[in-house]
């Protein structure tokens, strides 16, 4: 499979909504989005990046940011997964028709 390692685990759930938090509240404290992200970010220890993720996440939302909201990225997520799996499954099952179809056209015919 295609999966990708995580090398750290992820952040809790409680962690991150309260770095995004922080950066709600502070936010007016600096001149953009970049410097309040890097600056929190330093003072959680997390990354930069990871922290603007978050905040631009919680954005949608709340329906401040166009795009998918978490429970329809989750969403989508798991509809891939479901149609990934029908899709093999379906596949299974096209190789077992042929199977059995060649089988019966090896038997011999009977009167």
């Amino acid at each position: 499979m295609d999966r990708k390692t995580h090398s750290t685990k992820p952040y809790p759930a409680e962690f991150r909504e309260r770095a995004v938090q922080m950066v709600i509240d502070h936010f007016d404290s600096y001149t953009t989005l970049t410097a309040a992200v890097r600056d929190i970010a330093g003072k959680l220890g997390c990354s930069p990046d990871s922290l603007r993720v978050w905040y631009k996440q919680a954005q949608r939302d709340v329906g401040k940011d166009a795009g998918p909201t978490g429970a329809e990225k989750a969403r989508i997520k798991e509809l891939e997964r479901e149609n990934r799996e029908l899709r093999q499954a379906n596949e299974i099952l096209k190789k077992a028709s042929a199977y059995f179809a060649q089988a019966e056209l090896d038997r011999p015919f009977r009167k």
